[in-house]
């Protein structure tokens, strides 16, 4: 039976070299970093290289960046630590973000308005899932505090105009957030230049361990935190940090940057010609390719199918050996509509369609072809089913 992954955008296997750097921390160096002897110096001397190595990743200094226990956490951090601190100083308690982002945006966004009372506005978008900078300039007010708008979206891999909006906000004076975790492996940094302000990276997301995420903190921003207790991360981020994930982080990172090249020109060969096989393979009256066609994440397929259930397609995918997604992995089982295939435009009968496909560098040519050549007898199967209901 085949067995092929097609779910990247949701987790990545980790790299053997991220192992192989993680292990002495479990094992060799295990102290505790904040401890002041041998031991903790020397978990706390990895922490720190972990950190100097991401920071010139980004082009950023290494007090610019936070580990955190997740992306998701990541976000959390940036969305809420800058309207918090904001709300302190007097800078303003307006928010703008956009009905795109990822829950751990969208949600911490709306908890600030429902229980802490926060002024916030959410964005619509086009019909392939971008938000247009004009939209961003017209709902910015004397206090507009924080604009976090995502540079891809992980259900159909629209890339954002983020350098667009960032140099609106920086124009302003107002902060600017992206959540970058799918964007991150696959776009060169410069965080001296950019005019992004907050970024969150998760490294599982790019061959690195789950269970840790990174925060990009322009220097002189102030985040109140949520957890409290150690002060760690310079008090942004309290708890005992995870020395090994850290370390892990850093090498996945690395391996990622240098390898990036060679990686988008595996993934786009593999991901055109899923593209174009499915929308062939499949009646056009059938399917749409959801995103942008061009400006969209180079290793993301996605696709929405009418009156079928994404997630009957993914059971019906998994007994023929192919993983997938019916968009982000934190909703697939949720047989709800897609909120995302309602921003875009898309009727009823299409928004439990969603599905997506994420290429990684394992994949081959004979992988794409076989999901090619099998969707179509699911996709029939599916639709008989759901007729017979």
């Amino acid at each position: 039976m085949k067995n092929i992954y097609l779910d990247h955008g949701a987790t990545t296997p980790v790299h053997p070299q991220v192992i192989e750097a993680m292990l002495p921390y479990w094992t060799d160096y295990y102290g505790n970093p904040s401890s002041g002897h041998a031991y903790g110096r020397a978990a706390s001397f990895g922490l720190e290289e972990a950190r100097r190595t991401i920071a010139d990743l980004l082009r950023a200094q290494p007090t610019e960046i936070v580990f955190t226990g997740c992306g998701s956490e990541s976000d959390n951090l940036a969305v809420r630590g800058a309207m918090w601190a904001a709300r302190a100083n007097g800078l303003g308690n307006h928010l703008i973000t956009s009905c795109i982002e990822h829950e751990a945006v969208l949600e911490t966004a709306v908890q600030l308005r429902d229980y802490f009372d926060f002024d916030l506005t959410i964005l619509p978008v086009d019909e392939y899932g971008r938000v247009s900078p004009a939209d961003v300039q017209a709902a910015i007010r004397p206090d507009t505090a924080l604009i976090t708008v995502m540079a891809a979206n992980n259900e159909i891999g629209a890339l954002q105009p983020i350098q667009e909006i960032g140099a609106m906000a920086r124009d302003y004076g107002i902060l600017f957030h992206t959540d970058a975790i799918q964007a991150a492996a696959t776009t060169r940094w410069n965080m001296g230049e950019m005019p992004i302000d907050l970024l969150s990276i998760a490294p599982h997301k790019f061959y690195g361990p789950k269970g840790v995420g990174i925060l990009y903190v322009r220097q002189g921003i102030e985040l109140v935190s949520s957890l409290t207790g150690g002060g760690q991360e310079d008090g942004r981020r309290s708890g005992t940090v995870n020395v090994a994930f850290a370390i892990g982080a850093a090498k996945a990172f690395a391996l990622a940057q240098s390898e990036m090249a060679e990686r988008i020109a595996h993934y786009t060969t593999l991901r055109d010609r899923l593209i174009q096989g499915i929308l062939t393979a499949i009646p056009p009256e059938d399917i749409v390719l959801t995103g942008h066609p061009v400006q969209r994440l180079p290793h993301h397929a996605s696709f929405a199918l009418r009156h079928l259930s994404g997630n009957d397609l993914l059971m019906h995918m998994d007994m023929a050996g192919i993983s997938a997604s019916s968009g982000s992995a934190c909703k697939t089982g949720n047989p709800k509509p897609s909120p995302i295939l309602e921003d875009i435009g898309l009727g009823a009968e299409w928004t439990t369609g969603g599905l997506r496909f994420t290429v990684g560098t394992q994949n081959t040519p004979e992988d794409i072809e076989y999901a090619i050549n099998t969707l179509p007898d699911i996709v029939t199967k599916v639709g008989q089913i759901s007729l017979s209901l």
